[in-house]
């Protein structure tokens, strides 16, 4: 027989969790959230619309492995409340699916049974929920990775819970978490930034903003596929990997020179964007093996010109 659990916080990844825990053998028993509309239809997606509570101590109290998804900044106060009302149970596990905070948010929960123990844990399922509508968008879990750090007994439950929904669980240290959510927001996040600039660069040499990123995506689809399949250094092209000064120089000056109209943006964060991302690249591309050092010390006078 599969655990039984409580979700705290029904927004969308507690929505997504609801629902296919319950089709994956999961029991649901408890259902809170700041709106109890949420928890409602939360515990009405899992089959069990009785299993709704408006004090959240009294959502978790059976479960065997309780989630709490509630925004970040409130996750460490709402454990905190139900340890004090001893709303966990003897040898439950607690678990967390923020990105960006450890397990360690969840420390008051040893509290609630101290002979006993509650173990702590987080699962962050790497990847965005922005559109994830329940129930009809597939299994949002489906393929993606999920990263688990915590308690041994904790880490081993998520581990299991993530193949369960039909992920693929990684384990990473506690005190990295921080930084691996700052990867994944580079990843992610900074991406959609540096695709804003090419389009808007793209935009600027005469091309349909709206068809900019239909020319641009054959190009960013094969730049993955070499980094998969070559590695970082190796997947690096282009005229600073080439040590092209006077091409480098040209884009320099070209963004300068562009006409207000067309600029996104102050014309010189371009330019400092721009070169700023020219300065790293020169450091991959020493790294490859392409690049002289006299090049290089000649690409850094233009691009660090700013």
């Amino acid at each position: 027989m599969k655990p039984s659990f409580a979700i705290i916080g029904c927004g969308k990844v507690g929505m997504a969790l609801a629902e296919y825990l319950s089709k994956a053998g999961y029991r649901p028993m408890g259902f809170s959230s700041r709106s109890l509309a949420s928890a409602r239809q939360a515990a009405e997606i899992a089959g069990v619309p009785e299993c709704c509570f408006e004090n959240i101590w009294n959502a978790p109290k059976t479960a065997d492995i309780v989630f709490i998804t509630t925004p970040d900044e409130v996750i460490k106060k709402s454990c905190r409340i139900i340890a004090e009302h001893k709303g966990f149970s003897e040898n439950a596990v607690v678990f967390h699916c923020s990105g960006a905070l450890a397990s360690t948010e969840l420390a008051s929960a040893k509290s609630c049974h101290a002979k006993t123990g509650v173990m702590i844990g987080s699962m962050h399922p790497l990847q965005s929920f922005a559109a994830i509508k329940t129930g009809k968008s597939g299994n949002p879990f489906e393929n993606i990775i999920m990263a688990v750090e915590g308690d041994p007994i904790a880490v081993e439950k998520a581990r299991t819970i993530a193949v369960d929904l039909g992920a693929k669980p990684f384990t990473i240290k506690t005190e990295g978490k921080i930084l691996y959510h700052a990867a994944a927001v580079v990843a992610s996040n900074y991406l959609v930034t540096l695709m804003d600039l090419a389009i808007k660069l793209m935009a600027a040499s005469g091309v349909s903003e709206s068809e900019a990123f239909e020319i641009l995506k054959p190009l960013i689809q094969g730049t993955l596929t070499n980094i998969e399949t070559t590695g970082i250094p190796e997947a690096l092209t282009g005229p600073i990997a080439r040590g092209d000064v006077g091409i480098v120089e040209k884009h320099v000056q070209a963004i300068r020179l562009m006409p207000d109209r067309k600029a996104p943006k102050n014309l010189n964060d371009m330019v400092e964007y721009y070169s700023m991302n020219g300065v790293e690249t020169i450091k991959i591309a020493r790294a490859k093996g392409t690049l002289s050092e006299n090049a290089a010390k000649q690409l850094l006078k233009i691009l660090e010109a700013d």
